[in-house]
């Protein structure tokens, strides 16, 4: 397996791993653009890391059985380190989220960033979706594989900062940000 490329986006780190055989239709470097301009909308603690793993649909449909209960592959899981009560309140999201404490700060040796998760995409997936005209937020959208893997990642990053999509009012205001997010 090559290398992981860390990228700087100061004040992010993003690590960027590619399982083998995994087909890379967008550079990393753009992928961490797309990272670090989403923590910023966000509105994440900063300076911290966040690790983006590139696989396939065996990987995400293991993980999505395991972590989600779900059967079959799916295109984005987020891995959040960090409660959505240690970020800042955001459109749409319900009060009850915010309930739980903001946990206690782990110290860091000097230098050290924290990190706030990991995001696992299925490069299969976001290929297929996009070339069936089924990618882009509602599922109807025809557009590029690479295009598709800077939504996916875009909205990865949102839920590792305590976004959601289960309720209609912050479904509609994370969607919104996500278009935002990609126009620019």
């Amino acid at each position: 397996m090559p290398p992981m490329p860390t990228i700087y986006l100061a004040p992010w780190r993003i690590d960027v791993t590619t399982r083998r055989d995994v087909p890379r239709p967008v550079p990393a470097r753009a992928l961490a653009r797309a990272v670090a301009r989403a923590l910023e909308a966000a509105r994440a603690p900063s300076p911290a890391s966040v690790g983006i793993i590139l696989s396939d649909d065996g990987e995400l449909t293991v993980l999505n059985r395991s972590a989600m209960a779900k059967d079959g592959p799916t295109d984005v899981l987020s891995f959040p380190l960090l409660p959505p009560a240690d970020f800042p309140r955001h459109a749409g999201q319900d009060p009850a989220t915010r309930l739980r404490e903001r946990t206690a700060s782990f110290v860091l040796p000097p230098g050290r960033r924290p990190h706030l998760g990991e995001i696992v995409i299925s490069v299969e997936r976001a290929i297929e979706q996009a070339t069936a005209g089924r990618g882009g937020q509602t599922g109807d959208v025809r557009w590029t594989a690479a295009e598709e893997l800077r939504l996916l990642v875009t909205h990865g990053v949102l839920h590792l900062c305590g976004w959601d999509h289960a309720d209609a009012a912050e479904a509609a205001a994370m969607r919104s940000l996500e278009r935002r997010l990609l126009q620019g």
